[in-house]
C-alpha cells in the first residue's frame, strides 16, 4: 500500500481571507490580542529534531478571533490551544510542554493521536480470522494506546489545508504490517481544522490491506481554567451516556463485557456534576468508557464541560459510540510541563471519543475491525464557548 502525501507538505504558510475580523492571536498567556486581524492562517515552523536528526515541525492555526491551535508532526500532538475567558483573557487550556524535549522524555500521551488502538486490549491478545495476534504489552500485561511505540511516538508527514469549515493541517502516517503486533499495512490521515466559530474539528481516515482492529482518538488533557492553574475538580461535566462499560478492577481497567447503568452511581453525569463532587467514591478516580446513547454512526453531542471561574465551556460531538472520561489520576507532580509547572493529580481531564476498550475480545461490543477495501472514518468536534456568568 502506498501512502501519498501532497508535495505541498513543505509549504510554510497558507493565508486565507475571512469575512470578519476582531483580534489576532496573543503573544503570551493572559495577553489580550491586538485588534485588526482580517485573516485565518496556518503557519509552519521547525519545532526541533529527534536524536536521529529527523525534523519535527509545528503548525499554528489561527482564526480571526485570535483563537490559536498548535499541532506538531511528532505524535500528531495538539501542543496548545489558546482561548479567551469571559473577560477576554487568553489562556492555553491544554497540558503539555514548551519544547520538543519534554515530549521525547516520556509523558502520559499529552495531546497525542492514539493508535493503532486507543485504550486497552486485554493481555495484549486478540483472535481474528482464525489467527491469534500478540501485541506489545505496556500496561499491567495489557496493550494500551497502541503499544510501546504507538502513533503518539512517530513523526507524521503534514501539509496545511483549507476546508469548508476552516484552516488546518493534514497529517499522514503509514503503520506497517505487524507494527506493535497489529496485522496489515494501515494508511492513516488525521485532519485538525480550526473554524471561525471556535471549533477544533479532528477528522480521521484509515485504510488497510489486511483485516485489523482500528480505534483512533486524541488524548488531550484539558484544563479550561488554563493549564497549570490548579486541579479540574471544580469543572462541571455532563455526559450523554446512561451506561459505562464495567471493568474488572480499578487497577486493570479491562471491560467485563457488562454495560452497566450509571443511574444512582457516581458515574451518573446525565445531569451536570462537578468532577470533584463524587470522585472520592470512585476507586482510583474516573478512567472509564461511557456508552453514548447516540450509539455511534452519526454526529451527536457527547459531552459538555463548564469551568465556572473562567466561564469557558467545551462541547464535544462525535460519531463514535463511546467516550473515555479520565481525570488525570496518575499525574503526581513528577512531570513538569509548560512554564515548569509540576502537574499534580487531577490537573487535567481527558474526554477521548472512541469505540469501546478491548472490543476485539468482546463480540457484543461494536466492532473495531477494518477490512480491506473499506475506509475507516470518524469525526470529533470540540466546540468552545464562554458563559457570561
Amino acid at each position: 500500500m502506498t501512502l501519498r502525501i501532497p508535495a505541498a507538505v513543505l509549504c510554510a504558510t497558507v493565508t486565507l481571507a475571512a469575512a470578519a475580523s476582531t483580534k489576532n492571536a496573543p503573544a503570551a498567556s493572559g495577553a489580550t490580542p491586538a485588534k485588526g486581524g482580517t485573516t485565518m492562517s496556518v503557519k509552519q515552523q521547525r519545532f526541533g529534531t529527534l536524536p536521529d536528526g529527523t525534523p519535527v515541525d509545528i503548525y499554528t492555526l489561527t482564526n480571526t478571533k485570535g483563537v490559536e491551535a498548535r499541532v506538531m508532526t511528532y505524535g500528531a500532538i495538539l501542543v496548545s490551544l489558546r482561548l479567551p475567558d469571559r473577560a477576554g483573557r487568553f489562556d492555553d487550556v491544554t497540558l503539555g510542554f514548551d519544547g520538543l524535549a519534554g515530549y521525547l522524555g516520556g509523558h502520559p500521551y499529552f495531546g497525542a493521536i492514539i493508535g493503532r488502538y486507543g485504550n486497552r486490549i486485554a493481555k495484549g491478545k486478540f483472535a481474528l480470522d482464525g489467527v491469534t495476534y500478540t501485541l506489545a504489552q505496556n500496561n499491567n500485561g495489557n496493550s494500551l494506546h497502541g503499544g510501546l511505540k504507538g502513533f503518539d511516538k512517530v513523526v507524521w508527514k503534514a501539509v496545511p489545508i483549507k476546508t469548508a469549515h476552516g484552516v488546518g493541517v493534514k497529517l499522514a502516517y503509514l503503520s506497517r504490517d505487524m507494527e506493535e503486533g497489529f496485522p496489515g499495512n494501515l494508511a492513516v490521515t488525521v485532519d485538525y481544522v480550526l473554524t471561525d466559530t471556535d471549533e477544533l474539528r479532528i477528522s480521521y481516515e484509515a485504510m488497510t490491506d489486511k483485516a485489523t482492529p482500528v480505534n483512533l482518538t486524541n488524548h488531550t488533557y484539558w484544563n479550561l481554567a488554563g493549564q497549570g492553574k490548579g486541579d479540574i475538580l471544580g469543572h462541571v461535566v455532563e455526559l450523554e451516556a446512561d451506561k459505562i462499560t464495567a471493568v474488572d478492577s480499578a487497577a486493570n481497567l479491562i471491560p467485563t463485557g457488562e454495560l452497566r447503568e450509571v443511574k444512582g452511581t457516581p458515574f451518573d453525569f446525565t445531569a451536570p456534576h462537578a468532577i470533584g463532587e463524587r470522585i472520592g467514591l470512585v476507586e482510583g478516580g474516573y478512567d472509564h468508557n461511557f456508552v453514548l446513547r447516540s450509539g455511534g454512526g452519526k454526529m451527536a453531542l457527547a459531552a459538555r464541560v463548564f469551568e465556572p471561574t473562567s466561564g469557558r465551556v467545551l462541547e464535544i460531538s462525535t460519531d463514535q459510540p463511546g467516550i473515555q472520561f479520565y481525570t488525570g489520576n496518575f499525574l503526581d507532580g513528577t512531570v513538569k510541563g509548560k512554564g515548569g509547572v509540576a502537574y499534580q493529580k487531577h490537573f487535567g481531564f481527558c474526554l477521548e471519543t472512541q469505540h469501546f476498550p478491548d472490543s476485539p475480545n468482546h463480540p457484543n461490543f461494536p466492532s473495531t475491525i477494518l477490512e480491506p477495501g473499506k475506509k475507516y472514518t470518524t469525526v470529533t468536534i470540540h466546540k468552545f464557548l464562554v458563559k457570561s456568568e
